[in-house]
């Protein structure tokens, strides 16, 4: 527990940001698994209309401190390449 009223308003202000990135994380992780299954389920249109959707989705996480602009950058890397790849 917190004894001054600093530490109190801190454990407050992560309490929240914890929600809010939780969130923005969320939101990600669902976009790109949106795309992964399109991916597999062969349907190129689609993965082809959701690939812009999901690298803005990376890009807002970034920018709001949810995503580390590497790991961000390797996301975009691998479902580039994932969604230039021939049909199998």
């Amino acid at each position: 527990m917190p004894n001054h009223k600093s530490a109190e308003k801190r454990v407050r202000q992560n309490e929240k940001r914890r929600d809010i990135n939780r969130g923005h994380r969320g939101k990600l992780r669902t976009g790109i698994k949106k795309l992964r299954a399109a991916f597999d389920g062969g349907g190129a249109g689609d993965a082809q209309a959701l690939l812009p959707e999901t690298i803005s989705l990376i890009d807002k996480a970034v920018q709001k401190g949810a995503l580390h602009r590497n790991a961000a950058a390797r996301y975009k890397s691998r479902l580039t390449a994932r969604a230039n790849q021939p049909a199998k």
